[in-house]
């Protein structure tokens, strides 16, 4: 790796952001693997909601759109804070989905803890080699703990907004990595002048192949786990199918088929609802404690 690839690995690293559900596409020819790629329509099924999951219930709420709030526990049903009137078999599927939404959110909350453990491990792999200085490496760890802080506070208590787990937790990956990029750019140069250019592009050389093993490793497991999830969201989704309560003469959406989703997503879902129908629930067998 030369000098002049240092730009185009910092993209990479800020590339791994976390929080979402892991997108197993394709990786390029060549071998080099991306990173971790995060986003919430890994199952081709996403929320126009932010969520809240905790004792007390499920709570889905936005800023835009109709209706603007739906609450559900105990088989019991709100909409815009409105006691709804549902049918036995509703309030049996409300109470699934209650305990699959509880089951699923330290879940997810567990794959973010670990994108950001790939992710910030890198990051650090990166300066030492770079540096040469396992001390200047562990000046990342206050952005790892930062990260995970942050994940703890909202993911780790069942709360999932839209806004925190787009572009703004992303931004928080690319600033860590931008500020180390400015002491890494100290440091090359320092090098570069004092002829220790050759000592450090060597270390960078060894620790390029080693972290494309390790991150391809590493992401290639975090996507497996966070594609055994779907089973459970295509269950929600096919839950949600088959409620009876109409929201002003229409079906009841929380959960939407995302539009680029791939057509293998698409027949996955109305099979998991047939499976509703039958009695069977397709969910992934997980502690219930998103």
């Amino acid at each position: 790796m030369r000098l002049a690839c240092l730009p185009l690995l910092l993209s990479m690293l800020c590339a791994t952001a976390a929080a979402h559900a892991a997108d197993p596409s394709p990786q390029p020819q060549d071998g080099r693997h991306d990173g971790v790629k995060l986003s919430s329509d890994q199952c081709g099924l996403s929320t126009p909601f932010n969520v809240l999951v905790d004792s007390g219930g499920v709570w889905l709420y936005r800023e835009q759109g109709v209706p603007k709030e739906i609450f559900f526990h105990g088989g019991e049903l709100s909409v815009d804070r409105k006691v709804r009137q549902v049918t036995a078999a509703d309030a049996q599927r409300l109470w699934q989905m209650e305990d699959q939404a509880r089951a699923l959110m330290p879940q997810v909350a567990g794959i973010a803890r670990d994108a950001i453990g790939i992710t910030f491990d890198a990051l650090s792999s990166v300066v030492e080699a770079l540096t040469g200085s396992a001390r200047k490496a562990r000046k990342v760890d206050k952005q790892r703990d930062d990260a995970l802080d942050y994940i703890n506070g909202t993911l780790g208590t069942g709360r999932w907004d839209q806004e925190v787990f787009d572009d703004g937790f992303e931004k928080r990956i690319e600033d860590a990595a931008e500020e180390m990029a400015g002491m890494l750019a100290r440091s090359v140069l320092w090098q570069t002048f004092t002829g220790r250019a050759e000592a450090m592009e060597a270390r960078a050389d060894r620790m390029d192949a080693e972290m494309d093993a390790r991150m391809e490793a590493k992401s290639n497991a975090l996507e497996a786990k966070a594609a055994a999830l779907c089973p459970t969201v295509r269950s929600l989704y096919a839950l949600q199918d088959a409620l009876e309560y109409r929201y002003d003469g229409q079906p009841l959406r929380m959960i939407e088929m995302d539009d680029d989703a791939s057509n293998n997503q698409k027949i996955a879902a109305p099979e998991a609802h047939a499976q509703e129908d039958n009695g069977d629930h397709p969910h992934t067998a997980i502690d219930v404690s998103r």
